[in-house]
């Protein structure tokens, strides 16, 4: 009688993991959101696209590359174009970022977006795209296109004047990578004029109903400044999904005076936050060099 050959037991097939194209390794459990440190020079208006352009600068220093996209991209300040946004990004060195997005449906600032499109250099060659129109239209066209690569680290900056960005855009924002980190946000929450913005829309709530994007929105006259931060800040969190959200106090002047506004900062990167505590703190200051950035945290 033939004795059986015994099989030898089967090797499980190795796992190759993939390089992780986003800004960091998440680890198998996040860490604690840190705190935000006691804030001894406060940003104000006139630097707060400077304050953008800092931060993206240690974005794309730990990326070396990345997407950008601008929701309200032209200049809102037109006689001051050294303090636009888009400009300051898109001409930042190193310049790492491989595409822009920019949506604007002012006449004016497209203008101006074509003219700055225009004017960039050919190297390195870049995506620089201009949607005119509405971007709580335009954005969600785009995302559904799959123009926005899912493995490329994205930040989108939605620099609102009041109530023009509705929930739903950041809904789609939020959800649009179904792995990985999520699209990273700079969110402009009004805040000193906002309850006279709001009295004004009781005769037409439509803008309001779409900006809140829930049926509570009444409860709007009834929450003070600090209530109405807290609240959106746990809805980023809660609806949106965000593991850090920071609302950081924008000024109306250089030595503090009255909250303008909140730029409230979503991120699933657990060392972004950190980068955005040192970029409030250095943003009216001249640029660190390359070389002396060694300490910001590697890929």
């Amino acid at each position: 009688m033939k004795r059986s050959k015994s099989k030898a037991p089967r090797k499980p097939p190795r796992v190759i993991q993939p390089e992780t194209p986003f800004l960091f390794d998440l680890p198998e459990e996040l860490p604690p959101e840190p705190e935000i440190a006691p804030i001894h020079e406060p940003i104000w208006t006139e630097n707060k696209a400077k304050l953008i352009e800092r931060y993206l600068y240690y974005f794309v220093l730990i990326t070396k590359h990345g997407t950008y996209i601008d929701a309200f991209a032209g200049p809102q300040e037109p006689d001051s174009p050294h303090m636009w946004a888009a400009k300051l990004v898109i001409e930042s060195e190193p310049r790492w970022f491989r595409n822009f997005f920019f949506f604007e449906k002012n006449k004016r600032g497209i203008s101006s977006l074509k003219e700055l499109r225009d004017n960039q250099p050919n190297i390195p060659k870049r995506r620089i795209e201009l949607h005119p129109g509405d971007c709580n239209v335009e954005i969600p066209r785009l995302l559904a296109s799959g123009s926005v690569k899912t493995t490329e680290a994205c930040f989108c900056l939605l620099d609102q004047r009041t109530f023009e960005c509705h929930w739903q855009t950041l809904v789609k924002l939020a959800h649009y990578k179904s792995s990985g980190n999520k699209i990273e946000l700079f969110y402009f929450l009004p805040n000193h004029w906002f309850e006279r913005a709001l009295a004004g829309l009781k005769k037409n709530t439509a803008d309001i109903k779409k900006w809140w994007g829930r049926a509570d929105w009444e409860i709007l006259y009834e929450i003070d400044a600090d209530q109405r931060k807290a609240l959106i800040t746990k809805r980023f969190k809660e609806e949106l999904g965000y593991h850090s959200v920071k609302p950081w106090p924008i000024y109306g002047r250089k030595h503090g005076g009255a909250i303008m506004y909140y730029m409230v900062h979503a991120t699933d990167h657990p060392q972004a936050p950190g980068l955005m505590s040192r970029a409030y703190r250095k943003a009216g200051l001249p640029k660190e060099p390359v070389e002396q950035l060694e300490l910001l945290p590697e890929q």
